[in-house]
């Protein structure tokens, strides 16, 4: 008995795709990268900005610059009223000091968790547990745009390469948070991403996944990915320069002090990669106790006022009001619903206090 092989045309394989996802209600279209760019556009005079905020991170890298980064906000965006008065604040004091602090805010839309809980706002914006992506991509970059507008470079944590290529265009540094310097998808990720990036050391505190991060980043890879209309494509990235260590601290360990910094600075140099650091305040090098963020970030500059310059930067979570809330009710306006972070008024006084000792 003959039998007859039949070939789908690739044309009619797309529609059936099409129809399968509108029949399944775990499925739900969303509008692809170039669509939201187009009814969120970025126009030319804040692209112009946002190009030139990235080349001063570069600067700092590479030496031209030196002033100290300072990566601040809150963990999280919950709430854009409130990150946008926060962001305010930001911009007005970072007018008086950005002859001796590069100032970069903190718009994060992303969270990890260690097991489950609100995932940012990017995926859950009513933050109800149902999610909706098409509601918290639009949200996100809305709120990342009008933030961007005040004349602060911004700051995200790619989690999702998904992600990145519907906000890629608005951001002027990048995390890659500990859990995820590993990851091969993640190094091809920064390969692609078009702004200097920081890679967290490992959960154990130690700088060897980061460097091999940074080490695999720079080089150029052929990976599956997306294109701006949302197409599978193979992409063929141009390598990533610009990276950096981001010391955490981990498992109860802290990396901030001079020996830490040393040694991690020449591990660096063995990977050939830029001898910088940028401090996290927070997190285990904190002990998850936001208030010892201040003594901390104090030390760091104290030893890049002695003369290291190593020391690119700190990071701080900070928001209007200290502290953090659960999302269980009526919540107070300016509080973290993450992470815990240091009030305005702290925050103010110790960048005005990091500005004197520089």
């Amino acid at each position: 008995m003959n039998t007859q092989t039949t070939t789908q045309h690739p044309a009619e394989a797309q529609t059936t795709a099409q129809q399968t996802s509108s029949n399944d209600p775990a499925v739900r279209p969303l509008r692809t990268p170039r669509q939201l760019k187009a009814d969120l556009p970025l126009n030319e005079a804040l692209a112009l900005q946002i190009d030139q905020q990235r080349q001063q991170i570069r600067d700092l890298l590479n030496g031209n610059d030196d002033r100290l980064l300072i990566v601040t906000g809150p963990c999280s965006i919950h709430d854009e009223a409130a990150v946008l008065d926060y962001g305010r604040r930001l911009a007005a004091l970072n007018e008086q000091l950005s002859d001796r602090l590069l100032i970069v805010l903190r718009a994060y839309v992303e969270k990890p968790r260690t097991s489950i809980g609100w995932k940012g706002l990017a995926y859950d914006p009513e933050r109800n547990g149902k999610g909706d992506m098409a509601l918290g991509l639009e949200r996100s970059r809305g709120i990342m745009l009008q933030l961007a507008e005040l004349g602060l470079p911004l700051a995200t944590e790619a989690l999702n390469p998904l992600v990145m290529r519907y906000l890629d265009d608005l951001v002027s540094w990048t995390a890659i948070g500990a859990r995820t310097a590993e990851s091969q998808t993640h190094r091809e990720m920064v390969s692609h991403l078009p702004m200097p990036v920081g890679i967290k050391n490992s959960t154990d505190g130690s700088a060897a996944n980061a460097v091999n991060a940074m080490i695999s980043a720079r080089h150029s890879h052929h990976t599956l990915g997306v294109d701006v209309d949302g197409q599978m494509a193979m992409l063929d990235t141009p390598g990533n320069p610009d990276t950096h260590l981001v010391l955490r601290g981990g498992r109860g360990i802290t990396n901030y002090d001079a020996q830490s910094v040393a040694d991690a600075l020449a591990e660096l140099e063995k990977g050939n990669c830029h001898a910088k650091v940028l401090v996290d305040c927070s997190h285990d090098n904190a002990c998850k106790q936001h208030e010892r963020q201040v003594a901390i970030a104090q030390e760091v500059v104290a030893q890049r006022a002695a003369g290291n310059r190593g020391i690119l930067g700190l990071m701080l979570e900070s928001f209007i009001q200290a502290g953090r809330q659960n999302d269980d009710g009526t919540l107070q306006y300016g509080q973290s619903i993450t992470d815990a972070c240091i009030g305005w008024e702290e925050t103010e006084t110790l960048l005005r206090a990091l500005h004197a000792q520089l």
